[in-house]
């Protein structure tokens, strides 16, 4: 890692990438911190000080902590994220835009447009409710006092305007480490988000449990290895392509199809977070039927349903998510339009039956794997069996998975670069 390091920075062009892209994390994190206007930001740290357990945790690592301070960036990416996972599942619904993934890079830059347009109503939708929660003091369980300091119209439309205009800056921002710097920048911000609340959680375990902070380490790092090997763990598919003689020499090779066993990444985990998180951002609207039922049952991110819930929606969205992002008949047909074949089936229909049933069966390892991973947090909170540390418990499936595979990532994009500058050097030489 130190070589990998050394590497980069000594390369002029890879290094100011790094550096650029540091700098947007650092902006992003000032974003996270700085309070919207109105805000009382000492009675929202004194609350958030008391509360914590259950989904409120949840909140606070999907968003570095920032949605409930309230801060200029609360919003976080997590208003992009779902919508352009939106895009994705609607694309295979609504032939408009299946046609525009498929033009190439015009379509590709209209399907960005649209999911811009929905990240902004996203994000009017998730402020309004956030600040409607904090005006009612139901945002932060247990704190009686108010967090704003004015309830007035102006002033709450004032602060929605604040986060709306956040979540665009954000959005500009992920685009921006993309573009000119290491690695996807949406994914790199909510690895930021989850990163910086990490040592607090940790601290927060060592000052109540010396014992029980020695052995979540220890099994963190046995978690961490092991989500590192299921991420790189792949099914290599085989493909031949055909020998041609091209003036006096003859081209053909042997390559393979990498198919993950988790092929849908992150994705249905957060998805999933973001679903079940509605029901609860909602619940003020609803009447007090409803609104007790939601408290009861999908508020404590403990309770049975809620977990049932949690991993069944996971396992379903990993089906769904891998169904739409891996079409095996395209990629049947790509092989046999170049004259490639894998060994054994014959090209076409063949090819693509033989690559549904191989996502299929890596599919459903990868799904329970994404399920295990969500349930952990209950067996550690069954092991630990302190109610301190069950509310500042770190390692749950969904921080490990967005820490590890956002790292792995993009470190082989750093190397990627690095093996091409070396190419390149090679080449003018």
């Amino acid at each position: 890692m130190l070589t990998v390091l050394t590497r980069v920075f000594r390369t002029p062009e890879l290094r100011g990438k790094v550096l650029f892209t540091l700098g947007i994390v650092v902006l992003f994190r000032l974003g996270q911190l700085l309070p919207a206007p109105g805000v009382d930001i000492v009675v929202v740290r004194r609350c958030i000080g008391s509360a914590g357990g259950g989904l409120f945790d949840m909140v606070q690592m999907l968003s570095g902590g920032a949605m409930l301070q309230l801060s200029v960036f609360a919003l976080g990416v997590m208003p992009y994220i779902t919508a352009s996972i939106v895009m994705q599942l609607l694309a295979v619904v609504i032939p408009r835009l299946d046609a525009l993934r498929k033009e190439g890079q015009n379509g590709q830059a209209k399907i960005t447009q649209y999911t811009r347009y929905a990240t902004v109503g996203l994000a009017v939708l998730n402020a309004g409710t956030v600040v409607t929660l904090a005006r009612t003091g139901r945002l932060l369980p247990g704190c009686t006092q108010p967090l704003l300091r004015d309830d007035g119209l102006l002033a709450v439309t004032v602060i929605v305007l604040t986060m709306v205009a956040g979540a665009c800056a954000v959005m500009w921002l992920g685009e921006l480490i993309t573009e000119r710097g290491v690695g996807n920048g949406m994914s790199l911000l909510i690895f930021t988000q989850v990163v910086a609340v990490f040592p607090a959680y940790l601290s927060k375990i060592f000052v109540l449990s010396p014992v029980s902070f020695v052995v979540m380490i220890v099994a963190g790092l046995f978690l961490v290895a092991a989500v590192v090997f299921v991420e790189q763990a792949q099914r290599r598919v085989p493909v031949s392509y055909t020998k041609r003689l091209i003036g006096n020499r003859t081209f053909g090779q042997n390559t393979y199809i990498p198919m993950k066993v988790n092929q849908a990444g992150i994705v249905p985990v957060i998805f999933t977070s973001s679903l079940l998180y509605l029901p609860t951002l909602a619940a003020p609207l609803l009447g007090p039927g409803a609104r007790a039922w939601v408290e009861l049952n999908l508020t404590s991110g403990t309770h049975p349903l809620y977990m049932t819930a949690y991993v069944l929606l996971i396992a379903g969205f990993a089906y769904f998510y891998v169904s739409i992002t891996f079409n095996p008949e395209e990629v049947a047909d790509g092989i046999r339009k170049y004259g490639g074949f894998v060994p054994g089936i014959r090209p076409g229909r063949p090819t693509a039956a033989y690559l549904a049933y191989v996502l299929s069966r890596l599919t459903a390892p990868g799904a329970l794997y994404l399920a295990v991973l969500a349930l952990l947090p209950l067996v550690a909170f069954a092991i630990l069996r302190d109610p301190g540390t069950q509310q500042n418990f770190p390692f749950g499936g969904t921080s490990i998975l967005i820490m590890v595979g956002v790292g792995l990532d993009t470190v082989k994009q750093i190397e990627a670069q690095l093996q091409q500058r070396n190419y390149e050097g090679f080449l003018k030489k």
